[in-house]
């Protein structure tokens, strides 16, 4: 279908399928628009151009704005409006805290549930991550890194922790923490990638753990390193 005139902005990124959008519909976009990283900290949101765009009235949007200021995604200010959340040092690594112990309370039961399929994806996905190291894409680094963790997660079969993983991760995404390293940090981190992947697939639980541990410490020391993350 022919799509709706853009504005700047986050709405440039927006993708509309059917001529009648739902109010879900609205939040899903946005949320992963804003999950994307494309929207650097502190963009506002542009109610009046969300809404012509998607074709509804400025409802749904508030609606859906409103969520995603629960889930920590977006701020508010009186006069300013919403904004794409701007961490501070102090939020990032606190959310990396987070994400690293839902992780490991993940990890041991998502190993000895994996199956043959599982490792197959992991491999798919860490090939694309040496194919964005080679390339030198960061963005696509970016995209893989996760969706390689991702998949070594995935067969905890735990929903709930999976779905407040996904929460946390969303918040970080913004940062694009791995676009903001160094060639060489990004080199060491797909390394470690190897590494958990080696043990994933082997089924070595106390490996993978350890591998773990060492990429998660490897990470956050690299955060410490990091400008702040509004700048």
């Amino acid at each position: 279908m022919t799509q709706p005139r853009r504005a700047s902005g986050i709405v440039n990124l927006l993708v509309r399928h059917d001529a009648y959008v739902s109010g879900a519909q609205v939040l899903a976009e946005l949320r992963r628009v804003i999950a994307s990283g494309q929207i650097p900290p502190g963009s506002p949101i542009p109610l009046d151009d969300v809404a012509t765009f998607f074709g509804v009235s400025l409802i749904p949007v508030r609606e859906a704005l409103k969520m995603l200021l629960g889930e920590g995604l977006l701020e508010h200010q009186p006069r300013l409006g919403y904004t794409v959340t701007a961490l501070s040092p102090a939020e990032l690594d606190e959310l990396y805290l987070v994400r690293g112990a839902l992780e490991a309370a993940a990890m041991e039961a998502a190993v000895r549930n994996s199956t043959p399929a599982d490792h197959s994806r992991a491999h798919a996905i860490h090939a694309s991550m040496a194919q964005a190291v080679a390339s030198q894409d960061v963005v696509a680094f970016q995209r893989a890194s996760r969706a390689f963790h991702e998949a070594l997660l995935a067969p905890c079969h735990m929903p709930r922790l999976l779905h407040m993983l996904d929460m946390a991760w969303n918040l970080t995404e913004p940062v694009q923490t791995m676009t903001r390293l160094t060639a060489e940090e990004r080199l060491a981190m797909h390394e470690d990638h190897e590494d958990m992947l080696d043990a994933f697939t082997a089924r070595d639980v106390d490996r993978l753990m350890a591998a773990a541990r060492t990429h998660h410490d490897r990470l956050t020391t690299c955060i410490g390193r990091l400008p702040d993350a509004s700048d």
